[in-house]
């Protein structure tokens, strides 16, 4: 598999998997948030794409050290990696500080309950997007209606 792919089930952070732009993330901020944590906040918005796409916020003010910042985003990335989401673009944002510049930056405490909020909102919004497709699969469709076959010319003999 070469590192540019993109196919469906791909494991890959891949540029098209990401929300970079400015507009692409003040779209999906302007919906309500879909799911909080105790200090993430998920927003979604459905998308045209054949995959989901991750945009992650971690402002310096709740995470003052960037060694913490950075740790909350790889750990939000590796989990949307291995989580199988519908076609939405998510953005998480850190909502409330995980702790200050007095302490360490990061501790396996802190990164084992980070993990376990964010594959909560993930898990979620997995479990939401199989119960919409559930629910699009189960709906009726109604039946084309039928057709009659064209019917055979009937050959009439000529009045004499």
């Amino acid at each position: 598999m070469s590192s540019g792919s993109t196919g469906e089930g791909s494991h890959d952070f891949a540029r098209v998997r990401r929300i970079v732009k400015t507009d692409e993330f003040s779209s999906v901020f302007r919906l309500r948030p879909a799911q909080k944590t105790a200090h993430f906040v998920l927003y979604t918005r459905l998308n045209q794409l054949p995959h989901a796409r991750l945009g992650v916020v971690v402002a310096k003010r709740f995470a003052p050290r960037a060694v913490t910042r950075n740790t909350i985003k790889r750990v939000t990335r590796e989990l949307f990696r291995v989580t199988g989401l519908p076609a939405i673009d998510c953005v998480v944002r850190l909502a409330k500080p995980v702790n200050s510049k007095d302490g360490p930056a990061t501790t396996a405490k802190l990164k084992a309950a980070l993990r376990v909020e964010l594959a909560r909102l993930f898990a979620a919004q997995a479990r939401q997007g199989q119960a919409q497709q559930g629910r699009a699969t189960a709906t009726p469709t109604p039946a084309p209606a039928a057709v009659p076959p064209p019917l055979a010319p009937t050959l009439e003999p000529k009045a004499p």
